[in-house]
């Protein structure tokens, strides 16, 4: 699993959908104007960051069931 690159490409996609939550739970926490002006757009980052880090996850898995690994 360590030598396969799709196992870093699907590591930092969720990293990446992390990331984006934690800014967007910070915003929503403080309130205020960054969260009136941006909390729909980084929801929106969050579902297509998700979506993309599902894909690569089935991937993943597709590609180590077909290589029997």
């Amino acid at each position: 699993m360590w030598q396969d690159p799709l196992f870093f490409v699907v590591a930092a996609s969720v990293l990446i959908v992390l990331v984006i939550l934690m800014i967007g739970i910070g915003g929503f926490a403080r309130g205020g104007e960054f969260n009136r002006k941006h909390a729909n757009r980084i929801m929106r980052y969050r579902i297509a960051a998700q979506a993309i880090a599902v894909l690569m996850i089935l991937a993943f898995v597709y590609f180590r069931r077909v290589e029997g690994g």
